[in-house]
């Protein structure tokens, strides 16, 4: 009797995956702290994936939180699966047996965005990380509940004189969009507001702000705070996520200020939460690339002649 090694191997981890999930239901289990870390685009970056506990791995996946499918996929066994736009671009570094780190080559803007890293391994059960990979360096990223208020201020505290002021938002993977500015002309002082969301405003000192009143997922994204001094340009950024009414159980404030100048890019909101990306699946994510490997890894092989 013949039969295929990689179908045999396939009920094996199915069956194991959904004791694991059985039990994760029925038995409380610790929650993991996510800090989502930022790495700057370049060039052969690495996205460190290094589960701290020791053990046997079973497989680790990537995913981008603005794609359908797993970005990269490591097994022991059957190797390496990856999306068709990460074809030769990605490798798994492996340095230790619980390293699931990659690095990236050929990188272009549309790398930019939230990454998700998943290392099963037995017998402790999964392990997660969170990666911001961004173009621009940020300041500590804010956290607002749905239905608050935001202030986002551009204050500058330094020797150079102000003539303009411009405050730009972007979404992942797209490209800047002006939404205010606040310059200084021979009329006077003269404030643009081109936000489709909230209320920019300018003071004398050039100091301007962007209030925003119930904020909505429609506000997430980067701001960018532009000062043109007679020093030269400077600039600051943050990150603004938000999530839903009481999801944030260490910020009960309807309110929120963030103040953003090019000396200390202080954020108004000490602690970071994020609450909204919850541990997935990703077993299920993806099977799809393991039944393809295993099919084209197929063997038979002899139990008995």
């Amino acid at each position: 009797m013949r039969v295929r090694k990689s179908f045999f191997f396939f009920l094996i981890w199915y069956n194991f995956v959904m004791l694991t999930e059985i039990k994760k239901s029925l038995c409380p289990v610790a929650v993991q702290q996510r800090v989502i870390a930022t790495v700057r685009l370049e060039e052969g970056m690495v996205l460190d994936c290094l589960c701290p506990w020791d053990g046997n791995l079973s497989m680790v996946s990537w995913t981008k939180l603005s794609e359908k499918n797993p970005v990269a996929v490591f097994h022991p066994e059957f190797g390496v699966a990856l999306s068709h736009r990460f074809q030769g671009r990605v490798d798994f570094l492996r340095t230790t047996p619980m390293d699931g780190s990659i690095s990236i080559r050929n990188v272009t803007h549309q790398d930019i965005g939230l990454y998700y890293c998943s290392v099963q391994t037995f017998p402790q059960g999964p392990w997660t990380k969170h990666i911001q990979l961004s173009s621009i360096i940020l300041t500590s990223p804010v956290i607002a509940e749905q239905n608050s208020n935001l202030t986002i201020e551009c204050n500058h505290q330094h020797n150079g004189t102000v003539n303009q002021v411009v405050l730009e938002k972007m979404l992942h993977g797209q490209p800047w969009r002006i939404i205010g500015v606040c310059k200084k002309t021979e009329g006077g002082l003269v404030g643009e507001d081109y936000s489709d969301r909230g209320r920019i405003s300018c003071a004398d000192s050039l100091d301007m702000s962007l209030q925003l009143t119930q904020v909505t997922q429609e506000d997430d994204g980067f701001y960018r705070c532009t000062f043109n001094t007679d020093a030269g340009q400077q600039t600051t950024t943050v990150q603004l996520t938000t999530v839903a009414p009481g999801t944030s159980q260490r910020n009960k404030r309807k309110e929120y200020r963030v103040k953003l100048h090019p000396s200390q890019g202080q954020v108004g909101i000490a602690s970071f939460i994020l609450s909204t990306l919850l541990f997935t699946l990703d077993t299920f994510k993806v099977l799809p690339y393991l039944l393809i490997r295993l099919a084209l890894n197929y063997k038979a092989i002899t139990l008995y002649s």
